[in-house]
């Protein structure tokens, strides 16, 4: 089963929806700002991308900016500030099995389909 993380606001989210949809796979849609991830799920997934916590974090995002940027924080912290606020969550995150990517460009999820 395929799972993406989806923000429906998002043109790149959408992107990689579309395909989600175009591949013909069985997949599962998150809307994570509806649905937040908890502190494990969010582990998980992270783990699945095999990425540092602060690279899965939209540094741009005024939230960031505010409360974060400039702070030393453990990948705990990290977490816990991408479950208190979701939209520091980068999009669209594909999952397949116990792979995941980020699915900017879209290739990437194209890959993880093959």
């Amino acid at each position: 089963m395929v799972k993406i993380y989806h923000n429906p606001r998002c043109s790149k989210s959408r992107e990689g929806l579309s395909v989600l949809e175009e591949s013909g796979a069985v997949f599962e849609v998150v809307k994570y700002l509806e649905n937040i991830p908890s502190k494990e799920e969010l582990t998980q997934v992270i783990n699945y991308l095999d990425l540092k916590p602060e690279n899965l974090v939209r540094k741009n995002e005024a939230i960031w900016k505010e409360k974060f940027r400039g702070k030393i924080l453990t990948d705990e912290q990290v977490i816990e500030a991408m479950v208190q606020y979701p939209k520091l969550i980068e999009r669209p995150i594909v999952i397949k099995g116990n792979k995941a990517v980020i699915g900017r460009p879209v290739e990437k999820i194209k890959e993880l389909l093959a």
